[in-house]
């Protein structure tokens, strides 16, 4: 659900503008809003539920987003519509580390490999989904209202997900290992959740996020200030550990090697990949007047094989391990590049719909690996650090994608004067810059690992 609120709601944007007579400022911050609370939540809201309970953390979280689902679409303005999304994203960023904890914490090898490709199957049909169920339910329901119904949507939803979480989760277990925490022991199992290395950490992504969504000219001087915050939080959580107590993050973890690097790979590849579809949209809908419908559908063999790549890498992960991540990478290469060669040979008959297929290429490389990386990225973290990993890693995610779509957006429109083509042409040009890091990334890791097991 965290993923489908971020890729439905693109489809209603137009009839909330219509429906609540919002301004461009407001339709920006439906999206900014979510995704900058959904940032500063993830490795605070991780390190909560290693300490506090997993599953009681992800019920919490679940329960704040439906909640704040039902508001969203109740909101009679622009402005509680965008603090209720806001909430909604909390609640997202709250729940979704969560996911990846459990996943540490009760599998290994084969089995965790696993559990990791039916997360990103999930993760994959709902991205697929939620834009054609969202366009099918203002379809029915006229543009007017039909948009709300789209966020009432994650109400059922999110209620049978709860029901599910009350009767699986063992919250027993996380009650009585809360009350042994509560009562002392070695400072990495007591009840600490670092108060203030989290503020630390939170004003420190807020200061590097803000200004590539606001769009307003005082926030590009908080940029400076990201880097200062960032070394003031690793000086007192390494202080904060030196006296015995438990930090935020623990920053042993930066010392495995699959983590650190495995967050590299995403990061660097999020850069690039975040903005692919909103660049294609611009394209199609401005440079060819593509109806918005069919450029919803051209995007859904992407989302399918996608599923099915996820569920496919088990196979190979561990065997392979981070040469599948290059040769997927490869993939996305060729996959991008092949768009770039569609868009330069439309004028000589080639039809524009088949994007739609060299954008599959990108989605099996894009499902593959994001279940590979990340049972890669986690295999040596110890699971009760899991939700905070998974967290970091989600945050560096959220952090290339805002940084990305700045950049990639910003390369688009810096060439439209010289056509739509050659905008699309600049803009996958820096998309694929920007995945052929990640590879070279990815390369450097792999000749490590070799180089330690020889």
């Amino acid at each position: 659900m965290a993923l489908m609120a971020v890729s439905a709601v693109n489809v209603a944007l137009p009839t909330i503008e219509l429906g609540l007579g919002a301004t461009p400022s407001d339709v920006q911050w439906i999206l900014s809003g979510y995704a900058l609370a959904l940032g500063v939540s993830l490795i605070p809201a991780g390190r909560a539920g290693d300490v506090l309970g997993r599953g009681s953390w992800f019920v919490a979280g679940l329960v704040l987003f439906v909640v704040a689902s039902l508001a969203c679409g109740l909101a009679p303005t622009p402005l509680l519509l965008n603090v209720a999304r806001i909430v909604q994203g909390v609640g997202a960023g709250i729940f979704s580390p969560q996911v990846t904890g459990m996943i540490q914490q009760y599998f290994t090898g084969q089995g965790r490999a696993k559990a990791f490709a039916m997360f990103g199957l999930v993760i994959s049909a709902s991205v697929a989904v939620g834009p054609v169920l969202t366009g099918a339910i203002i379809q029915a329901l006229g543009p007017e209202d039909g948009w709300r119904w789209a966020f009432f949507i994650y109400i059922p939803i999110g209620l049978l997900a709860l029901a599910l979480a009350l009767a699986w989760f063992p919250f027993e277990t996380e009650r009585k290992r809360r009350a042994a925490r509560a009562g002392g022991g070695p400072a990495s199992e007591r009840l600490d959740l670092d108060p203030l290395g989290t503020v630390l950490l939170t004003l420190a992504i807020l200061a590097l996020m803000y200004p590539f969504m606001a769009h307003q000219p005082w926030a590009w001087w908080l940029l400076p200030l990201a880097p200062v915050v960032l070394w003031l939080w690793v000086r007192w959580e390494r202080g904060y550990a030196a006296r015995g107590r438990a930090p935020m993050v623990d920053m042993n973890l930066f010392g495995f090697r699959s983590f650190r690097n495995g967050m590299l790979v995403s990061g660097v590849m999020f850069l690039g990949v975040a903005s692919t579809f909103a660049v294609l949209a611009l394209f199609l809908q401005n440079g060819l007047h593509v109806p918005a419908i069919a450029v919803g559908l051209i995007g859904l063999p992407n989302a399918v094989i996608s599923a099915f790549s996820s569920i496919w890498s088990v196979k190979y992960v561990l065997s392979h391990g981070r040469r599948l991540i290059v040769w997927m990478l490869g993939l996305m290469v060729l996959g991008t590049a092949l768009s770039i060669g569609v868009v330069l040979l439309l004028p000589y008959g080639v039809p524009w719909w088949a994007l739609g297929a060299t954008l599959a290429l990108n989605g099996f490389a894009m499902g593959a690996i994001g279940s590979a990386n990340q049972t890669l990225s986690l295999q040596d973290v110890p699971h009760e650090h899991g939700g905070t990993a998974g967290g970091i890693k989600q945050t560096v995610e959220r952090i290339g994608a805002a940084l990305g779509n700045a950049m990639i957006v910003g390369i688009f429109f810096a060439f439209v004067s010289t056509g739509y083509p050659g905008a699309f042409v600049a803009a996958y040009a820096a998309v694929t810059a920007c995945v052929i890091a990640a590879a070279a990334i990815a390369v450097f890791d792999e000749r490590q690992h070799h180089s330690i097991r020889s």
